[in-house]
């Protein structure tokens, strides 16, 4: 089964959004059909031609030609670099729309185009932290999961945005045991990988070097992991954050949980900065974003990198044809390469 045509909400016109997917139109347009949720003056403004469609069954017709725009004009012309809150309204009703019509079946999967949280709190009272909490509340779902993923390696933080001194207060075995479960069964569902393996690094040096350096792996990570073990998966750890990231390492796993935002964003921005994905895995629906942000200090020079856009489309591509049991689906490695 083809999966329908890919819905991208506008995220932040005044940012390098619409840049970089004139660009990723450019690149992609001809081999994976996607529709913009926008204004469609705002998406002509970037050189390429546009068609205004009724319906986002059309994409599949017309997305090699020209970008599909479900018109939905903006209250307030964008400035390059610019916030305004007048367009909050309208930003956040695309990233709405958008979700409404992968949970309809009707877009094979959502692509989110980077948002200013100040503009939207300011201009709407936004009461979310971010897309991925937004979503999950849109979807109904009781938590979800912040993937990164690139051409080397797919890691989840298992605490997010948080400072250090309270990481060791928000890990629970709870929380690990729930992530873990939300990973593996991603990674059976959205990257058709059969028999998912798992490492897990612990939260101190060394992995507490038994308990000399902290105790959280053995009071906390180890018997959640032998817990999930115990469920049936393939799961390693609590292992040295140091070493699990070099090439004959990653060859031993499929995704790394990581206990905080920089253990797991370092080596992969490290490794490939340019073409990192942001993946919401436990939502009913697929969901990618560009691993960046607005970049408000070069919106409109034309200077912005369109490679994570563009890997962010393949991958919520891959994602989609995995779930609808594609025999192209992706069986491992990143999933850009099944797109």
């Amino acid at each position: 089964m083809t999966p329908a045509p890919l819905a991208i909400s506008c995220g932040d016109p005044a940012g390098i959004g619409g840049e970089v997917l004139a660009a990723a139109w450019r690149a992609l347009g001809a081999q994976i059909p996607f529709a913009l949720i926008g204004d469609a003056q705002w998406a002509a403004s970037f050189g390429i031609p546009v068609a205004r469609i009724a319906a986002i069954e059309e994409a599949a017709h017309i997305c090699a030609r020209a970008l599909p725009v479900l018109h939905r004009p903006f209250a307030a012309p964008p400035g390059p670099g610019r916030a305004d809150p007048r367009n909050a309204a309208a930003v956040i009703a695309a990233i709405e729309e958008a979700v409404a019509l992968a949970r309809a079946g009707r877009a094979g999967g959502v692509v989110t185009l980077p948002i200013n949280k100040k503009a939207l709190k300011d201009g709407a009272d936004f009461a979310h932290p971010g897309h991925t909490e937004f979503l999950a509340h849109l979807d109904g779902a009781a938590r979800s999961v912040m993937m990164l993923m690139g051409p080397a390696m797919r890691v989840v933080p298992v605490t997010i945005h948080m400072p250090l001194a309270q990481v060791s207060h928000a890990l629970t075995g709870a929380l690990l045991t729930e992530t873990a479960r939300i990973v593996h069964g991603a990674l059976i569902r959205d990257f058709a990988i059969a028999a998912p393996r798992i490492a897990v690094a612990g939260l101190n040096p060394h992995a507490g070097e038994g308990g000399m350096m902290g105790r959280e792996e053995i009071e906390i990570i180890a018997p959640a992991l032998d817990g999930l073990r115990a469920e049936g998966m393939d799961i390693a750890g609590p292992l040295p954050a140091d070493t699990m990231f070099h090439p004959p390492a990653r060859a031993r796993w499929d995704a790394a949980l990581c206990m905080y935002h920089d253990q797991a964003l370092i080596p992969i921005k490290t490794l490939d900065f340019d073409r990192g994905v942001n993946a919401t895995l436990g939502l009913s629906f697929v969901r990618t974003s560009p691993d960046h942000g607005t970049a408000y200090d070069i919106a409109g020079r034309g200077v912005a990198s369109p490679l994570s856009l563009i890997e962010a489309i393949r991958a919520a591509r891959a994602m989609a044809i995995a779930r609808a049991g594609h025999p192209a689906g992706h069986p491992a490695g990143h999933p850009i390469a099944a797109a």
